[in-house]
């Protein structure tokens, strides 16, 4: 569901809306709860150097990426996907330990484990149209507002600002009801420096900004997901087995070699990332201890749809 793409927008000067900085320094915890309240955080500075790094290893693909085909991918906007392969600094960015600690205040209490859901660049040419209004947490069929399904983070690989495309927020609205519209002066552009994030929720309102300026806008899109969706882009297919194995161990699982949950995801029977030990001889495990506790404290989700019965599927077939 996306929202009127003709909206006007604001620049964060002229918001009423204070931006939510958070001091990187602030406890995890804490950094939750700015989260939770306004559906999104900015933490300045995080990682300049290893943005940096980033940004130089992806600019050759940046160079070489088409421009979107239609309006919502952009028809000024450069995508790159398959991000791991391409640049070893962004895979510093993915696990970034103040970001994990997020993810894991916010998708463990519904999954037993998180995922890496997406990877992409998205840079916006000077002359970008601001992209249509829209919350990610749509890409799955859970009503809203409900359970966080996804924590995106965007890095700002370059500078992020009002002028040039800086992405639109809407603080709040991931506890608005699921019809309720922005007003143009409800939005804000996340303005921050090179290195820093904007962490938001599944639930929250956002766009790419309109590129008013004369420099390109770019940043790397890393979202996060609940452990049992699945991913929107294909982690398997973007790292295979024989670029995997190159990485941490960690960043393997988080991209899906690993459980779901308990008997979610197992290879032959087993943990998926034996396929990463050809020395293991022990037992196949369709679980591990870690996975089933993190499991026993799930919260289990309540379903508000009436059961499908066999009265109701004979009475859709005749209507």
């Amino acid at each position: 569901m996306s929202f009127s793409g003709s909206m006007a927008a604001p620049t964060a000067e002229n918001a009423s809306h204070r931006l939510n900085f958070v001091d990187p320094d602030t406890p995890p915890d804490a950094m939750a709860e700015a989260l939770l309240e306004w559906g999104y955080v900015i933490l300045p500075e995080l990682a300049v150097e290893t943005a940096r790094r980033t940004h130089e290893e992806l600019a050759p693909y940046i160079d070489g990426a088409a421009f979107g085909h239609d309006d919502f991918l952009g028809q000024k906007t450069k995508r790159v996907g398959g991000i791991l392969q391409k640049s070893p600094s962004a895979r510093e960015l993915v696990m970034h330990p103040t970001v994990m600690a997020l993810c894991e205040r916010i998708l463990l209490r519904y999954a037993a484990r998180f995922q890496l859901n997406f990877s992409g660049v998205m840079h916006l040419a000077p002359g970008a149209a601001a992209q249509a209004l829209h919350r990610d947490g749509n890409l799955y069929p859970i009503s809203h507002p409900g359970i966080v399904t996804l924590t995106p983070a965007m890095w700002a690989l370059s500078e992020f600002s009002a002028e040039n495309g800086g992405t639109q927020l809407v603080p709040g609205s991931h506890l608005w009801p699921a019809e309720r519209e922005p007003r143009p002066n409800e939005l804000v552009n996340a303005v921050m420096p090179p290195g820093s994030v904007l962490v938001y929720l599944s639930g929250t309102i956002h766009g790419g900004g309109e590129n008013r300026g004369n420099t390109p806008r770019t940043g790397l899109a890393l979202q996060y997901s609940l452990g049992w969706l699945r991913q929107e882009e294909n982690q398997y297919l973007a790292n295979p087995p024989e670029v995997a194995k190159d990485y941490p161990e960690a960043l393997r699982r988080l991209i899906g070699y690993d459980y779901g949950g308990p008997y979610l995801g197992f290879f032959q029977g087993d943990d998926p990332h034996r396929v990463f030990e050809p020395d293991y001889d022990g037992p196949a495990l369709r679980s591990s201890e870690a996975v089933d506790a993190a499991d026993a404290r799930v919260e289990f989700l309540q379903s508000a749809n009436a059961p499908l019965t066999a009265e109701r599927f004979r009475g859709e077939r005749e209507d």
